[in-house]
C-alpha cells in the first residue's frame, strides 16, 4: 500500500512530537547548536530534535552560526553552481476551492485558458529561443488534465527543436495521482515529479481546503510514496508559508524527507518553501494568517540548507530580487529565471498575464538579466541535465552526492551549457560577464583529464554545432 485509507491511523507528520520539541528546545545550549552545526557541515541530515534546537535560536551569535553553517555547506556541496529553469503554466482550471490560490473554483474574476498540444509548442520555442533548457509545467487540478494529457504536454515540450536549442529536462508540478497514473507521466520521461502539501498541519489543511480532490490531507501527503511506486524516483516537496507556525511546517518538511529515507532509502530531490503572495480576487494571499518575515524567511531556509544537505532547494520568482541574491548564499541551489505564469504568456507576451495569473511575481527580470548578474556575484550559472540522462537520479543519485562526486561533474556540466548560452543567446554585455566567470572556474578544476575534456567541449561548442556534452 502506498497511502493510508483510515483517517484514524496515524500518519509520518508527527503532531505531538512536533510540538513538545519545539516546546522543549526552547534557549537552545550554544555548545549543542555548535555540535548540530558540525554535524551538518559532516555532510549528515538533521534529526528532528537537532531542527528544533536551529529553530529556537534567537540569539543574534548563535543566528549568525546557523546563516555561516549553511553558507560554508553550500559551498562544499554545491559550489558556485545556481541551477537555472522556467515554470511554463499549461491550465488555470480547477476543480479545488483553496483559500489561498487565486485558481480556486469559487474565483470568477481570473480568465480561464488551458493550451493546446500546438500552443504548448509554441511556448517552449519561446522559452527555448530565450535559452532555456529546463522547464517545469504546472498544471490547475482539473478531469482535464489527467495522467494522459500531461504526458502528452511533456512529449510535446521535447519534440521542439530551435536553432541550436531544445528543452532536456521536463519537471511537473500537478495534482496527486494514482500509481497507474504516476507510470504513463513517468514514461513520457519526465524529471521531477512535484507535490506540495501546502501545510502539514492537518486541522489548517482542512480549514483551507473545503472542497475538492485536493480536501484529502492524506491523500495529498501520500501522493509521492505511489510516485515512487510507478517508478519516479526524483520527487519534489514543498509547504506554503504564511498559512501556520513556520516551525511546525519545517519540521514537516524534515519529517516528510526522514520519511522517503526511511521507506525508500531516498530523500527528496528538491524542497520548495514558498510564501503566499498576493493573487487577483483572493483576500486570504493579501493577509496571510502566519506572516513570514523576510528575517525568518532567510533563517528557514538556512536551518533548511542545514538539515538536509543533498536536497536542493528551490527559490522562486515569487520573492523580489534582494531576497533572491541574500539567499542564493546560504542555502538556495535552484532558481527560477525570465518566468511568467500567465498561461500562454511568453509566445504571446501577454501584457495582462496577471489575470491568468496563480499570484504575483516578485521578480521579473529577463533571463539574461539574471545570468548577468549571477555571473556579475561570481555565481556559475547551470542548465546542467547530466545526472538525470546518465541515470544518476533517486538512490543512485545519494550515491553520488553524498561523497562529493556530483560536485565534480556538476561544475564542468555547468560550464558547458553556460558556454552554449553565451555562444547562442547572450548579450555582449551578459557574455563578457559569464566568459569571466567560466575562466575563474577553469582554474579550479584539478583533474587534468576531465580539464582537458571539458576544453574540447567547450571549443566544439564556439566552433561547431555540437551542443549538448556532458559528463
Amino acid at each position: 500500500m502506498f497511502y493510508i485509507k483510515d483517517s484514524k491511523t496515524k500518519t509520518f507528520i508527527d503532531d505531538e512530537k512536533i510540538s513538545t520539541l519545539l516546546q522543549e528546545n526552547i534557549n537552545p545550549d550554544p555548545k549543542r547548536v555548535e555540535d548540530i552545526i558540525q554535524k551538518s557541515l559532516d555532510k549528515n541530515r538533521l534529526n528532528l530534535e537537532e531542527m528544533s534546537y536551529l529553530l529556537n535560536c534567537e540569539d543574534e551569535r548563535l543566528e549568525n552560526m546557523i546563516f555561516d553553517g549553511a553558507k560554508k555547506l553550500k559551498e562544499k556541496v554545491y559550489g558556485n553552481r545556481i541551477v537555472l529553469f522556467a515554470p511554463m503554466y499549461i491550465g488555470n482550471e480547477c476543480i479545488n476551492d483553496c483559500e489561498y490560490c487565486g485558481f480556486r473554483v469559487s474565483n470568477k474574476e481570473i480568465f480561464r485558458n488551458s493550451l493546446s498540444i500546438d500552443e504548448v509548442k509554441q511556448e517552449t520555442k519561446a522559452l527555448i529561443d530565450r535559452g532555456h533548457k529546463r522547464l517545469i509545467l504546472v498544471y490547475g487540478e482539473h478531469p482535464m488534465y489527467d495522467a494522459k494529457f500531461i504526458a502528452k504536454t511533456v512529449e510535446a515540450v521535447y519534440s521542439v527543436k530551435s536553432g541550436h536549442g531544445n528543452i532536456r529536462r521536463v519537471n511537473i508540478n500537478a495534482a496527486p495521482q494514482t500509481i497507474e497514473g504516476f507510470k504513463i507521466i513517468h514514461d513520457a520521461g519526465i524529471g521531477t515529479f512535484q507535490v506540495f502539501q501546502e501545510t502539514y498541519h492537518e486541522k489548517t489543511f482542512k480549514k483551507i481546503h473545503p472542497r475538492g480532490p485536493k480536501s484529502s490531507y492524506r491523500w495529498r501527503l501520500y501522493s509521492l510514496d505511489r510516485a515512487f511506486g510507478a517508478g519516479i524516483d526524483d520527487v519534489g516537496i514543498g509547504a506554503l508559508f504564511g498559512m501556520y507556525d513556520w516551525k511546525y511546517e519545517m519540521m514537516g518538511l524534515l519529517s516528510h524527507a526522514i520519511h522517503f529515507e526511511e521507506r525508500f532509502n531516498v530523500g527528496p530531490h528538491t524542497i520548495s518553501f514558498p510564501r503566499i503572495e498576493p493573487a487577483l480576487n483572493t483576500p486570504v494571499s493579501e493577509r496571510p494568517p502566519y506572516i513570514v518575515d523576510d528575517k525568518k524567511f532567510k533563517k528557514l531556509v538556512a536551518i533548511l540548507r542545514l538539515a538536509v544537505p543533498y536536497t536542493g532547494l528551490i527559490l522562486t520568482a515569487r520573492e523580489p530580487i534582494s531576497i533572491r541574491n541574500d539567499l542564493m548564499e546560504f542555502g538556495v541551489s535552484q532558481i527560477d529565471a525570465g518566468s511568467n505564469i500567465g498561461v500562454g504568456a511568453y509566445s504571446t507576451q501577454d501584457k495582462e498575464s496577471y489575470k491568468k495569473s496563480q499570484f504575483v511575481l516578485g521578480d521579473q527580470r529577463s533571463l539574461d538579466e539574471v545570468i548577468k548578474q549571477l555571473t556579475d556575484n561570481n555565481f556559475l550559472p547551470s542548465f546542467c541535465t547530466g545526472c538525470y540522462r546518465l541515470g544518476r537520479t533517486g538512490e543512485h543519485f545519494m550515491e553520488f552526492a553524498i561523497p562529493g562526486f556530483v560536485k565534480r561533474f556538476c561544475t564542468p556540466n555547468a560550464i558547458s551549457t553556460l558556454m552554449e548560452y553565451v555562444v547562442d543567446y547572450a548579450s555582449d554585455e551578459t557574455k563578457n560577464s559569464c566568459l569571466k566567470v567560466i575562466n575563474n572556474e577553469l582554474k579550479g578544476i584539478k583533474d587534468i583529464n576531465m580539464k582537458e575534456k571539458l576544453l574540447s567541449n567547450l571549443e566544439k561548442i564556439k566552433s561547431t554545432d555540437q551542443r549538448d556534452l556532458y559528463f
